[in-house]
């Protein structure tokens, strides 16, 4: 959301009004005057202070991967935005990437859900989207800022993009910069909030697949591409491309979540031609919104990216460390 200044000044006071009542649910849920609703197993909430893209998903994912490895029953809970049928374009991006190896729990009450999923035996909970959904208690609280937008920079809605006040920080028990490998200043704005563990994480290329092509990756794409992305932050999809030294050769943004019409893929495919692609590329997110049956005049390549934690061991100890301490087990 980039409103222009003057709009931004005139929905001001609506901002402040938004932001007070955040602040004070926030307050009223921190004294126990609203009450939180406990699960049996440990809750990982992942979420952000904006709306957008922060790289949630991925993080989840990475989170999953990792508790699957050592043995754990991992059930991820989401409300599902902008899906329908107890699905969406994440859940399926997340289910794909899982193969069933864990059970999910979609719906706008994320504590319903993971009640029915209890007697499964699940050992975590990964709450996406989770930072506001105060309703559900949790054991950590790991919130996702994106190093290619400053916070200082954003607004509270609806003037910009924040969820709530930027000291609502402080209900982190581990903070995560994402996108850190495209922000110069990552290191500065990680510097900011000493009173909170503070990790970096970076977005890894796995390679590329062709779109309803069943085949292994590849490792390159050597031929000019037009990109187009109906996500949180279309740009920073674009600057991986670049940065992975894909020829990319035009592109085109959408909103969050968009569903692709054959229309508009014919509109794409005109344009790519015109510059002399040999084939559209997006996101994987943007793959589960190409709707059964539209076609495309060009092959379709997919992204398939994955997250990286530089300091992989000491975050995952820091993790276990937070949890010990949750459940009242010394560390």
């Amino acid at each position: 959301m980039n409103l222009p200044a003057f709009f931004r000044v005139l929905l001001w006071p609506f901002s402040m009004l938004y932001a007070a009542g955040m602040w004070l649910r926030a307050s009223l849920y921190a004294r126990g005057w609203l009450k939180q609703k406990r699960l049996s197993g440990t809750v990982i909430s992942v979420g952000n202070l904006t709306v957008g893209g922060t790289g949630k998903t991925p993080t989840v994912i990475w989170l999953a991967e990792k508790f699957l490895a050592e043995g754990k029953r991992v059930a991820i809970l989401s409300r599902g935005y902008q899906g329908s049928g107890e699905t969406s374009d994440e859940i399926e991006l997340m289910k794909n990437r899982l193969q069933g190896r864990v059970l999910f729990g979609v719906g706008k009450d994320r504590y319903a859900e993971g009640k029915r999923l209890e007697s499964s035996g699940v050992d975590i909970f990964l709450l996406d989207d989770g930072f506001q959904h105060l309703r559900l208690a949790r054991d950590l609280n790991i919130l996702l800022l994106d190093s290619t937008r400053p916070l200082h920079q954003e607004w509270i809605l609806p003037a910009g993009r924040l969820r709530e006040l930027r000291s609502a920080v402080n209900r982190a028990d581990i903070v995560l910069f994402t996108r850190a490998e495209q922000a110069k200043d990552a290191v500065r704005a990680i510097q900011k909030f000493p009173q909170i563990p503070i990790y970096s994480s970076t977005t890894k290329l796995l390679g590329f697949r062709q779109h309803g092509v069943q085949a292994a990756l590849q490792l390159s794409y050597a031929y000019p591409v037009f990109a187009f992305a109906g996500i949180g932050n279309p740009d920073a999809f674009f600057t991986d491309l670049e940065r992975w030294n894909v020829r990319v050769v035009g592109r085109r943004s959408f909103r969050d979540h968009h569903c692709y019409t054959t229309g508009e893929l014919h509109e794409l495919t005109t344009a790519a031609q015109r510059r002399g692609a040999k084939a559209l590329i997006t996101t994987e997110k943007d793959a589960q919104n190409l709707r059964v049956g539209v076609s495309c005049e060009l092959p379709v390549q997919i992204a398939v990216v994955a997250m990286e934690i530089p300091d992989e061991d000491r975050f995952l100890r820091d993790v276990r460390d937070r949890l010990a301490l949750s459940s009242g087990v010394a560390a």
